[in-house]
């Protein structure tokens, strides 16, 4: 795999599989960074706990995606090679020598620290085993009132063949003996547990309870697992049979969501259809069992799946940790992170809205800027000011209880002309998007489901406003979604505008979106899969020829992932120019640093921390700064609708500029990436006081408060 090129004595212009890191395998690394973050005792007990389920809630999707995308190849007979010049089956191999040692590590942290702390602190699992009379008495109770009447056991057999199995769901597989004829084969029993019920039930305090090590603490809390009460009780369910065994097990399904949009006649009803299918299954491409169960009934479920060895994987821990989530909601703040304050935005403060961002472009940084002082604020005001007389947004991933989406509907009541964009392919938000697009519809908006063929990513929103006879508009770009949930978990950066030529450009775009028009020039805007990719090379290759010894080239971004061969390419050949690249990537890169005669003058950092690094931001030293929606993927450039803007004021771009810096300088949550396209933890120099990134904006909050 090359590019072409020519050579010369000095630099190499043609770039091998050699010069490439693995998408699946980079992933997989973002992951073990996750990971390592459970390690940090730095992060209070309920977070390290969080990160071990984030960890467990990544691979998922790895696998219902990635893995099964790569299955699908090897299915349909498709041998296309990867960046690094791999296949499908070479990578699933690799993939499961990586994954096997962090299952292993997952397991150490979660029974050899996560646990054990959790009983220091009072909070104690439980086997059916370890109860008192009295415990034993109420679950006894609550098993046949609460449990039992919903279970659906299956006997094996002729007339039961292996059942579809919904992906994720925690089942139960059983090994029966006939009590009445002890000739009869035995027999195979699966149960799945119904996704209603509660995984952890809790318990009365035992006041004959010992924990760490016979140390006597009080149990301030105790549980048992649905799953040990099922075991406890599993004769119930099969009278007439001996249970010889019990466990359980948990299968992983293909989950991505193919739509042909051009035969589907209702795009909503074939999304709804396809997260059915989801649900419900399609083919298997992992199997997760207790390390314990025998190697018969291992062998029985991997061929009722049709898997083979190498898609098991044996567990030392409960599956399904995100179930174990509900303990955040304890009244344990000595475990949890710090609650904070964020900043109010000084041009909000008691003003109107709009006479504030017709004045200057305002800046937000969130989570540290407060995100309902800003944006819920620009839309409310929006919703209930008389003089509004249109709305129109993107809407990607909305939270419960959205006050963005109660706005837009009060707003329709209101007579306001509201149009809402919502992407109903947003991966594993289908169902949840479906809900609010018929709410949306049901009080007057009109609702739209984006281009045929790509995914609206882009977050904007335009409010015009009848002034003085005359009309004018104001608009919010940003980085990330409008989730008011996820604004205080994940750092992203918008801007309020009233720029005439944003504007414009707005105009343009929703136009796109919902008319499918072709504007044939921006004035400021970006726009995938229209001209991104080739502004994008355009600014790299600027860099490239501007650059001199007195006035040296710079490239200095922040963003998700980095995936697209060409850019990657462009960066190798600026960086042989001598432009000096600085990237901060949090999970997947492609690109590989520092090696000799190709990217010596590259660094590539990930930061991990409390809050999910989701802000996109582009440095060109001689092209400007720009904000945005899109990573530098395939998917971003030709797949999706997405925008990039550029920060036209000075004062904003050097706001931007210190943000970058700031990270670069963390010396406490980031890593390096090494030119083997391995990472370790960055350090920084020695004897230099520790830094983080993070920190050090809430620390500022604290000084504001």
């Amino acid at each position: 795999m090359k590019t072409t090129g020519k050579k010369t004595n000095n630099t190499i212009q043609e770039f091998e599989a050699k010069h490439f890191s693995n998408r699946e395998i980079s992933s997989i690394q973002f992951n073990k960074r996750v990971l390592n973050e459970a390690l940090d005792k730095s992060h209070p007990l309920f977070e390290r706990f969080r990160f071990l389920a984030i960890f467990s809630a990544n691979l998922d999707e790895f696998f219902m995606i990635r893995v099964a995308g790569m299955k699908s190849q090897i299915a349909a007979g498709v041998n296309e090679l990867s960046y690094d010049g791999k296949n499908s089956a070479q990578l699933l191999k690799e993939i499961r020598e990586e994954l096997l040692p962090l299952y292993k590590l997952q397991e150490n942290i979660l029974n050899n620290e996560i646990i054990p702390e959790l009983a220091k602190n009072g909070i104690v699992f439980k086997t059916f085993n370890d109860l008192n009379k009295k415990n034993k008495a109420n679950i006894t109770k609550f098993y046949f009132e609460n449990i039992f009447p919903i279970l659906t056991p299956l006997m094996l057999g002729p007339a039961n063949p292996f059942p579809k199995l919904a992906n994720r769901s925690v089942n139960i597989v059983f090994l029966l003996k006939d009590k009445n004829n002890e000739k009869q084969e035995k027999q195979v029993g699966i149960l799945q547990i119904p996704a209603g019920l509660p995984r952890l039930i809790e318990l009365l305090p035992q006041s004959d309870a010992t924990i760490n090590k016979g140390d006597a603490l009080e149990e301030k809390y105790s549980y048992i697992m649905i799953e040990q009460i099922i075991f406890a009780f599993a004769e119930s369910l099969y009278p007439g049979y001996e249970t010889e065994y019990v466990n359980f097990f948990r299968v992983t399904r293909d989950a991505d969501i193919e739509i042909a949009e051009d035969e589907a006649e209702d795009l909503l009803y074939e999304i709804k259809e396809q997260v059915i299918l989801r649900i419900r299954g399609t083919a298997a491409v992992r199997l997760e069992v207790s390390k314990a169960m025998p190697k018969d009934i291992v062998l029985f479920l991997k061929n009722s799946l049709s898997l083979e060895e190498n898609d098991i994987y044996r567990l030392n821990r409960p599956i399904n940790l995100s179930d174990l989530l509900v303990l955040m909601s304890l009244d344990f703040n000595s475990l949890k992170n710090k609650p904070f304050t964020a900043k109010q935005l000084p041009e909000f403060n008691n003003k109107d809205v709009f006479e504030a961002i017709s004045m200057n472009d305002i800046l937000v940084h969130h989570p540290f800027d407060s995100f309902t002082n800003s944006v819920i604020k620009f839309i409310n005001q929006a919703a209930d000011d008389p003089n509004v007389v249109a709305i129109k947004m993107t809407l990607y991933r909305m939270g419960k209880n959205s006050s963005i989406i109660a706005a837009l509907k009060r707003a329709a009541i209101a007579g306001k002309n509201v149009t809402a964009l919502v992407e109903l392919k947003a991966r594993f938000d289908e169902e949840n998007n479906i809900i609010w697009a018929k709410e949306l519809e049901n009080s007057g908006i009109h609702v739209v489901y984006g281009v045929p063929g790509l995914k609206t990513h882009c977050k904007i929103l335009m409010v015009v406003r009848r002034e003085d006879k005359q009309l004018k508009t104001y608009l919010h770009l940003s980085t990330g979604n409008y989730n008011q949930t996820t604004a205080r978990l994940y750092t992203d950066v918008g801007l309020f505008t009233s720029n005439e030529g944003f504007v414009s450009d707005a105009i343009h775009l929703f136009n796109f979106l919902t008319g499918y028009s072709q504007p044939d020039e921006w004035k400021h805007l970006i726009v995938a899969p229209k001209n991104m990719k080739n502004k994008i090379l355009e600014f790299i290759r600027r860099e490239a020829e501007l650059h001199t010894v007195e006035n040296p080239g710079l490239i200095f971004a922040k963003f998700n992932s980095l995936a697209h061969r060409e850019i990657i390419e462009e960066l190798y050949r600026a960086s042989q120019k001598g432009v000096q690249i600085k990237l901060i990537v949090r999970g997947i890169c492609c690109l590989r640093p520092g090696v000799k005669g190709v990217s010596e003058n590259i660094e590539v950092r990930s930061i991990l921390g409390r809050f999910l690094e989701h802000d996109r931001i582009y440095h060109f030293k001689n092209s400007g700064t720009f904000l945005g929606s899109a990573d530098l993927m395939s998917r971003n450039m030709h797949r999706r609708v997405e925008i990039l803007f550029p920060i036209l004021e000075l004062e904003l771009r050097e706001k931007l500029l210190e943000i970058l810096e700031n990270y670069w300088s963390d010396n406490t949550k980031s890593w390096i990436l090494n030119s083997d396209g391995n990472y370790e933890k960055f350090v920084g120099e020695k004897n230099k006081p520790k830094f983080s990134a993070q920190q050090h904006y809430l620390n500022q909050l604290k000084v504001l408060n």
